[in-house]
């Protein structure tokens, strides 16, 4: 009996209850969450897809060939051959996705990140440095300005 009670009064999974629109206004459907990597730039994309495209292609091609031996069919040489080529191309896609992204980076210059200690290291080193220099110059002034020996007042 409480089965049936249960069923004609529509629960909080019901489509039009009040309880799932309340719900559905407090959080979102869609969350945007930070991307973990830079994305790529758009010719060493370009350049990946096409080369990912080119090696799924070999690979269907192989299967064929690997089937077509397997059936003793008179398209297996042809396509082993094809296999070769396709490996071929397939090779240059990766070397042409490397170049082109030595290229870019060439070009357009990377964003190098040193580690945190390493950058506060050189930081501490260089504000060391500076006040040394500025300490030397300081003294060496106060010197030249009224030195021993020297009569500044006439």
């Amino acid at each position: 009996m409480q089965a049936d009670a249960g069923a004609s009064e529509p629960g909080p999974g019901a489509a039009g209850s009040d309880a799932v629109m309340s719900t559905a206004e407090q959080r979102e459907l869609w969350v945007e969450e930070p991307a973990k990597r830079r994305r790529m730039p758009d010719p060493v994309r370009t350049a990946a897809v096409r080369a990912a495209l080119i090696a799924s292609l070999t690979l269907i091609q192989a299967m064929v060939a690997t089937l077509c031996t397997l059936a003793d069919s008179w398209l297996a040489f042809p396509m082993v051959l094809s296999s070769v080529a396709s490996t071929v191309v397939a090779t240059w896609g990766v070397l042409d996705v490397w170049v082109t992204r030595q290229v870019w980076n060439q070009r357009n210059g990377v964003v190098s990140v040193p580690a945190s200690t390493a950058r506060r290291l050189r930081k501490e080193r260089r504000q060391a440095r500076r006040a040394a220099r500025s300490g030397g110059r300081h003294t060496k002034n106060i010197r030249a300005r009224g030195g021993a020996g020297q009569l500044t007042h006439g």
